[in-house]
């Protein structure tokens, strides 16, 4: 986590508010739609909530255990051209910062 980046487990539409409220001004689903089964909230529901307050919305799907270099590149185009701060979520976090600190080590991020 930096100034720049923040990382969440499952954020729910009804916490979009309170990311808006932290400051943030764009998402980064890395979530596939169900793969917690149908309880999880869809991409299309987060990003309706968060476009709602002016927040920037990406979903990129990515496997959890199965990151590749396609998602790392992704990934870190999307830090690069986002509004920040960003917040990206997936189940736990975990993967977000995995894709994270892997562009880090390929030096794909800004400074």
């Amino acid at each position: 986590m930096t100034q720049e980046i923040g990382f969440a487990g499952q954020l729910y539409p009804e916490q979009m508010q309170e990311v808006a409220a932290r400051g943030f001004k764009s998402v980064i689903n890395n979530r596939p739609d169900f793969e917690e089964g149908p309880q999880q909230p869809t991409a299309a529901q987060v990003q309706e909530a968060a476009e709602a307050l002016g927040l920037v919305y990406i979903h990129q799907p990515v496997i959890s255990g199965q990151i590749t270099q396609d998602n790392v590149e992704q990934f870190a185009a999307h830090i690069n051209s986002l509004p920040k701060p960003v917040l990206a979520f997936c189940r736990t976090g975990n993967r977000c910062n995995n894709l994270f600190q892997l562009a880090k080590q390929m030096d794909l991020l800004d400074d």
